[in-house]
């Protein structure tokens, strides 16, 4: 009897540390720890039971044996230790992309109607599995997965990351990483946005200036808008393009990881590398160079600017509209998902209104505002794009002008477009800056590269994308942004990227209900392990302090809060270091009067976790109202 009590006892405690170890983003649909743990090993089977699964099959055989070196492959059957079914007869409550996970001491199960599903429930195995299954060398390791039953699909169909490769080039084989790190996540869609002002990064045969010219531009650092201009003759070393061949082998790639690539050609406007290359399709005709991050904008505070060098495609010259034909006609042929994204934000229309040409159109088409003739050119390349058999979709200034029912708003300037475009029965993917927007600092601006706008971890998960009073039908899902204006290298990309995009990828897959942020805190902790052992690279901002102040009766009142639970936050007004000896804050201080400087750090049982954030009175004045 004794010995059966024990028996039970360390039963009850594997098991609990097993559940432990159940720590997945996204939060799948249902999770139910089971007891027990199956143990992967030299001797270790895996098997399929359709010729459709064995792509995934063979990549999750990849996957397990680069760090466990055991040799795994995978082969045709049914009876594998570790086995991936496509039902026979589909289970409509999966979906195409949901899967069933059944964790054992005998093995692993993993059952889909579709080979996205198992996929999906690939990656799921892999984070039921120690962290060093990340790592790029053989280890050490007892590979155990925790006993657990999983039943998951998405809530949204459209889970994407867009990526901004015009502002900074980024080579295929960076492009890849990055699409296999979202894939890891269940994003299935990689928004390319792939011209800009700063750069055309793909081959367009018909039109070779595209990339001989418009992909390359004077070598410049610092931060974007203090850059000078090129000067007459400046060599253009900086830049690059892919060719079609290139883009074949990214979508493949993306394809062979079920994510779908949308290609983004911005037009009418952020068109100044198409005008490096072809200046006669603007107003002025006016020689332009690719932009290396100037300041060639002025803009108001209240959404509204003026161009000082013109990047806007000349809505009333038919010469335009071949061009977009022959760019339209080539980038149709190589990507197979059904959308193009045409762009269509911050398109300045002040030499619009001043061209004889488009007056002349305007008169034509009985329009009295130029604001109009965006729409009739997002008419002209809706027809262009469905001759091609493909769908319009654009960002929420689409909606200016008017569009035709059939095209697809994505709603970025807060979440008023998606509101008004779905309203009227267009399909809306919601990315809100608010959001979504993962170039925004998401640390204190002491700490991390100040950046114009803030955009915290916390604040991404605690996102709904279905707006109140809206059709839930209308809204295809959503995408978190990455422009790259200050994303030098794809390091600095990953660092911008996580843990957000964790956040975001359940805002997208997992059910409305499941979000409890402390929870996913837990759970974001154990992948910033993961990353390590991938050797990718994130944010620790979410361990800072946050510090904001307002004025109360006249004095400087200071406020601090951590944005993750169990923080204690200690600081110092009186030029020491602080330290867990320290003041520890507990409520709204108001500070002396006098030139302090004001010192905060975060610790947790009792250690320092967070970055040392030190401001002056004068710069503690500037946060007034603003964080």
């Amino acid at each position: 009897m004794n010995l059966s009590r024990v028996l039970l006892f360390i039963l009850c405690i594997a098991t609990a540390q097993a559940q432990s170890l159940i720590n997945l983003i996204p939060q799948p649909v249902s999770v139910q720890p089971q007891p027990g743990v199956f143990t992967l090993t030299r001797a270790t089977t895996i098997h399929y039971n359709q010729a459709d699964a064995k792509e995934v099959a063979d990549m999750l055989s990849q996957r397990l044996n680069t760090p466990t070196g055991f040799g795994l492959a995978a082969k045709p059957g049914k009876t594998g230790k570790i086995q991936l079914n496509l039902s026979e007869t589909p289970n409509a409550q999966l979906g195409q992309e949901g899967y069933m996970l059944d964790a054992s001491s005998k093995g692993v199960v993993i059952t889909a109607n579709r080979p996205a599903g198992l996929f999906y429930g690939m990656q799921t195995l892999t984070q039921l599995l120690p962290k060093e299954i990340e790592g790029k060398v053989v280890a050490a390791k007892t590979w155990s997965v925790p006993a657990v039953k999983i039943t998951d699909y998405p809530r949204f169909g459209w889970r994407g990351i867009m990526f901004d490769v015009s502002r900074h080039f980024f080579t295929k084989v960076e492009v890849k990483q990055y699409i296999d790190q979202l894939a890891k996540l269940k994003y299935n869609t990689f928004h390319w946005h792939l011209t800009d002002d700063n750069g055309w990064r793909i081959e367009i045969k018909s039109l070779p200036k595209l990339t001989s010219v418009g992909a390359w531009r004077v070598a410049r650092a610092g931060h974007y808008g203090d850059r000078a201009e090129p000067k007459p003759g400046e060599p253009t070393p900086y830049g690059g393009f892919y060719t079609q061949d290139d883009i074949r082998e990214v979508i493949a790639y993306a394809q062979a990881r079920n994510v779908t690539i949308v290609p983004e050609i911005d037009v009418p406007g952020h068109s100044m590398a198409a005008l490096a290359a072809y200046p006669e399709l603007s107003c002025t005709k006016a020689i332009v160079s690719v932009n290396p991050g100037t300041a060639f904008s002025d803009w108001y505070g209240n959404g509204t600017f003026k161009m000082k060098v013109e990047n806007t495609l000349n809505p009333s010259d038919e010469k335009v509209y071949e061009f977009l034909d022959k760019v339209f006609t080539e980038v149709a042929a190589l990507f197979p998902n059904p959308y193009i994204h045409v762009g269509g934000d911050e398109c300045y229309k002040g030499y619009w209104a001043n061209d004889p040409g488009c007056q002349a159109l305007m008169k034509q088409l009985n329009i009295r505002h130029v604001e109009d003739l965006q729409g009739y050119f997002m008419n002209r390349v809706e027809k262009i794009l469905t001759a091609k058999g493909k769908k319009l979709l654009g960002w929420d200034e689409i909606l200016e002008g008017g569009i035709s029912p059939t095209a697809t708003v994505m709603s970025w300037r807060g979440i008023k477009g998606g509101i008004e475009a779905a309203k009227e029965g267009h399909n809306v993917v919601m990315t809100p800056t608010t959001f979504a927007y993962l170039d925004y600092n998401q640390g204190d601006p002491t700490v991390d590269p100040p950046i114009y706008a803030f955009l915290r971890a916390r604040t991404s998960y605690g996102y709904e994308p279905v707006p109140d009073g809206v059709d839930a039908k209308y809204i295809l899902g959503g995408q978190g942004n990455l422009w790259t204006e200050q994303i030098p290298t794809l390091r600095y990309a990953e660092y911008m990227t996580y843990p957000r995009a964790w956040a975001l990828s359940e805002v997208y897959w997992s059910p409305k209900e499941a979000k409890n942020w402390p929870n996913f805190v837990q759970r974001m902790e154990t992948h910033f392990e993961r990353a390590d052992m991938a050797q990718v690279n994130y944010s620790r901002a979410i361990y800072d302090a946050i510090v904001k102040t307002s004025m109360k009766d006249g004095k400087l009142r200071l406020e601090l809060e951590g944005e993750i639970p169990g923080l204690d936050i200690y600081y110092t007004i009186d030029d020491t270091m602080p330290d867990q000896f320290s003041t520890r804050y507990s409520q709204p201080v108001d500070l002396p009067d006098g030139p302090i400087n004001l010192r905060v750090i975060t610790y947790r049982a009792g250690k320092p976790i967070g970055h040392l954030i030190t401001l002056s009175r004068d710069a503690l004045q500037k946060r007034i109202g603003r964080f």
